[in-house]
């Protein structure tokens, strides 16, 4: 199977499926001299782990990560590093009817199309399980970011109709869905625990903020920044939109009011181009320009659930189909890591790739 790797410098593949002995991911590229632990990726691995709260599937996995390869001492070593995670909490039972039935809304009928054959159990490789090894390679980059003063945060902004009317990211730590408004937190919970009593599902938005990106990130045409951020992103299995700035709205706008005034501002730093504001989201022309990089995106919802849906079988028959087993009602909460994960391994794979755009970069590094 092609397919499960991504970036250029910073290289991420990620293995397993979701009732296979194990998943995780294998990470070229990292430079030597990170400072980096088991207890660093378990922080991020905690934040997607099931079984958590309320609203998450009860599907209890401890996700305990192992690091195998590319970390001495404490510190990255230049060499690949090698991080699994073992499934401990299987029901494979659970799937034995979905052999050869299709679930609505999942990728059954896609990889038998395309494979002719496919591991039925929990989705195979098409699980969300398989953004373990992105969350790993998340927290590798976001290390390394943070040594750039870097600063990547995901949340919650909506949940069905439900959206945060504030902005307070302290908040995301408060509830059990990472949203920065708990009050607004309140009623999805609520809309959350309705929707899985009517053995249904719901969808939202997740928002994500990265700071301290330098201006001149990104290579032109094909290779711009937000077009390597929405592949990111989109290559998540749920996500069915992302946006940047204002998004959909500028179709709705003048060039007046999209457009972003410069102005000069100094400091004891010296003297900065700042934007009065950010409809663009922090990225002009492909590239980044200095303000915060602003970005939505859009998650469907859980296509398992437990009400009967009309499907077909691989002997085509029309069935009914009631999907049994332990799954999210909305998996927007477990997802906010996921997206934050993918933004900072593309930021720090660009920054990479952006050393070499210039002879003066490469002269910081090899003049004597």
């Amino acid at each position: 199977m092609a397919g499960s790797g991504f970036g250029k410098s910073f290289r991420v593949t990620t293995f397993g499926e979701s009732h296979g002995a194990a998943l995780g991911a294998v990470v070229d590229g990292v430079p030597a001299g990170i400072s980096l632990s088991e207890e660093d990726i378990q922080k991020f691995l905690d934040r997607r782990r099931p079984g958590t709260s309320s609203v998450t599937t009860s599907r209890n996995e401890s996700d305990k990560c192992r690091i195998y390869s590319g970390v001495f001492g404490g510190l990255t070593t230049g060499t690949p590093v090698m991080v699994m995670v073992e499934n401990t909490s299987q029901r494979s039972q659970d799937y034995d009817e979905l052999a050869i039935i299709y679930r609505p809304g999942h990728a059954d009928f896609g990889y038998d199309s395309k494979y002719g054959f496919r591991d039925y159990r929990g989705g195979g490789r098409s699980s969300g399980r398989e953004t373990i090894g992105r969350v790993i390679a998340g927290a590798i980059a976001s290390k390394a970011l943070d040594m750039l003063g870097i600063k990547v945060e995901a949340f919650t902004q909506s949940i069905g109709n439900v959206y945060a009317r504030e902005l307070n990211l302290e908040e995301c730590s408060q509830n059990d869905i990472y949203m920065p408004d708990n009050e607004a937190a309140l009623k999805a919970v609520e809309l959350i625990k309705k929707a899985k009593s009517d053995k249904d599902s719901l969808g939202g938005i997740i928002g994500c903020i990265a700071t301290g990106v330098m201006p001149g990130l990104g290579e032109p045409v094909f290779d711009k920044l937000d077009a390597r951020l929405s592949a990111a992103i989109m290559s998540i299995g749920a996500i069915k939109g992302v946006e940047f700035g204002a998004g959909f709205h500028v179709s709705t706008m003048t060039g007046s009011q999209n457009n972003d005034p410069f102005y000069i501002d100094e400091d004891d730093e010296g003297i900065h181009i700042r934007k009065k504001t950010n409809m663009s989201g922090g990225i002009l022309g492909g590239i980044s320009d200095g303000s915060p990089i602003i970005i939505n995106a859009a998650i469907k919802p859980t296509p398992s659930i437990a009400m009967e849906q009309d499907t077909v079988n691989a002997v085509n028959e029309e069935v009914k189909l009631e999907i049994k087993g332990r799954h999210d009602p909305v998996v927007v909460p477990r997802a906010v890591v996921v997206v934050e994960s993918m933004v900072a391994i593309t930021i720090f794979d660009m920054v990479l790739e952006n050393m070499k755009c210039r002879m003066d970069n490469v002269l910081k590094i090899y003049k004597k």
